[in-house]
């Protein structure tokens, strides 16, 4: 059977997929909103309602390539919570109905369950602890710890690639399709580490998207997706890359299909201390037989 060319496989792809914060909240400005008002039906203020506006604006001058094209197409995935369905319709209103191809709503990209109603100076304390225990792995109590998220998160990604690889996106190749994926700050963030392979200490030094500020994943020419087809170097070094997960993504723009982070040096050097330096001498060892 003959393997599909890069090319081929490549143009069934989404073109970008476009990773947006919901716009602000109440509990943003207010923490107390929390200790009266459900975490999943706290409802944007004006000033949200205008960030999204914005962000759609935006996000549609990024997918047409500033009016250039009318060769593109959207699909939308929002988090059930009140904030980001209401930052998606303020997003939609930048794009006409007939470049929308579809939208749902996906429960596993929602916010991380901080644990029902929030006293105020209970949280205050739970968030100091978090900071020494660590963010990813501390478990907020009775709610979840990123590490749960990133489960359930990894999880939505396997299904965001079986529509993809099926076409229940109803995806026609001969137009560019962008993903769009309102959700939260936290989701957001462990997306991009499964995604790109992060070690929970690349997790720990990212820092949160603003409202309504969004990463871009672009395929790059040879099938790759990176944030440096998109975004400079500036922007994800304010974001808390690290020099080698910049480098990474730089890679990547250019880097073929399949090809992995695990080829790159630095990766290596996350997990090892003074790995012995190839060799022709050394090639044959493992095949000595011990007499």
């Amino acid at each position: 059977m003959t393997k599909p060319r890069v090319t081929d496989q490549i143009k069934f792809l989404p073109k970008r997929i476009i990773l947006v914060r919901h716009g602000e909240s109440e509990g943003n400005i207010d923490g107390s909103a929390y200790s009266t008002t459900p975490d999943y039906k706290i409802p944007l203020t004006k000033q949200g309602m205008e960030q999204a506006k914005l962000a759609g604006s935006q996000i549609r001058c990024v997918v047409s390539d500033s009016g250039s094209t009318n060769n593109w197409k959207v699909y939308f995935y929002v988090s059930p919570y009140a904030r980001s369905r209401s930052s998606l319709r303020e997003i939609g209103r930048s794009f006409p109905k007939k470049s929308v191809i579809g939208v749902r709503e996906e429960c596993r990209i929602r916010e991380q369950d901080f644990g029902n109603f929030q006293i105020t100076e209970r949280m205050k304390i739970i968030k100091e602890t978090r900071e020494r225990f660590g963010r990813f792995f501390y478990r907020m109590p009775e709610g979840e710890s990123a590490a749960d998220v990133y489960d359930r998160v990894s999880s939505f990604l396997e299904s965001l690639w079986r529509d993809i690889d099926m076409n229940r996106l109803n995806h026609d190749p001969s137009t560019d399709l962008n993903l769009i994926i309102v959700s939260h700050g936290l989701a957001s963030r462990v997306f991009l580490m499964k995604w790109f392979k992060w070690t929970v200490e690349q997790f720990e030094h990212l820092n949160n998207l603003n409202n309504c500020e969004f990463r871009i994943l672009q395929l790059g020419a040879k099938g790759e997706y990176s944030l440096a087809v998109y975004h400079s170097d500036e922007e994800m070094q304010k974001w808390g890359l690290s020099p080698e997960m910049i480098a990474d993504q730089k890679w990547r723009a250019n880097a073929t299909s399949g090809e992995g982070n695990e080829k790159c040096p630095w990766y290596l050097d996350v997990f090892f201390d003074g790995l012995g330096a190839d060799s022709d001498d050394g090639d044959n060892d493992d095949q000595k037989v011990v007499s």
